[in-house]
Order: C-alpha cells, then structure tokens, then sequence
C-alpha cells in the first residue's frame, strides 16, 4: 500500500506561484509513475502532469504547458508540482497518483492505483 498526502495548497492572487507536493509512505515511489489531477466543483477530474517512473518523460495539458512543472525526488519520496503565473481557472482541488510497476504515466485516471486526499488551490482575479 502507498499512502500519498498532498501539501502546499492555498489561495493566491492571478500571476502568482504555488508548489504542491505529494509525499508518500509506506512504500518507494521509484518504481511508480506519478500524476496531478484536478477537479473544479461540477467537472470532471482532469489530468494535469504526469511523470514516468524514471522521470525521463513529462506530460502537461496544454493549457498549464510552460507554467506547470512536474518534478519528482526519490530521495524523499515525494513528486512536486510548480505552478506559476496561476490563472483563476486553475482553481481546482488538486490530486497526486501513483501508478505502479514501473509504467509510464497515465491520462487516464483510471491509470492509477493510489490516490492522495487533494489540496485546494483558488486563484483569485
């Protein structure tokens, strides 16, 4: 079992930055390829980044491509997501996942085996 428990949410102004980050325990996240998703009251959770298990490859939307960057720290066992020039339509619940068995990552949610609790994130205009 991987425990994933998101941190770094919070509400800030249209420009500004966030950091969220994903720490996990109970097992490695070398193996696991990792995702954000979020999810807007009334829609559907979405896929934001993801990055591989051996943190060769990353995947953005394109509406957070060269804002968003997906990074992550084995080491620590924790994957980050940067967020900057935030736009109020980033407001959203913001979820990590991991994927296991050393797969790239999923646009798919249903890609995942683990899933954090979210952190909020609100931007104002």
């Amino acid at each position: 079992q991987v425990q994933l428990v998101e941190s770094g949410g919070g509400r800030v102004q249209a420009g500004g930055s966030l950091r969220l980050s994903c720490a996990a325990s109970g097992r490695t996240l070398s193996s696991y390829a990792m995702g954000w998703f979020r999810q807007a009251p009334g829609k559907e959770r979405e896929f934001v980044a993801g990055i591989s298990w051996s943190g060769g490859n990353q995947y953005y939307i394109d509406s957070v491509k060269g804002r968003f960057t997906i990074s992550r720290d084995n080491a620590k066992n924790t994957v980050y997501l940067q967020m900057n020039s935030l736009k109020p339509e980033d407001t959203a619940a913001y979820y990590c996942a991991a994927r296991a068995s050393m797969r790239d990552a999923s646009w798919s949610p249903s890609g995942y085996d683990y899933w954090g609790q979210g952190t909020q994130v609100t931007v104002s205009s």
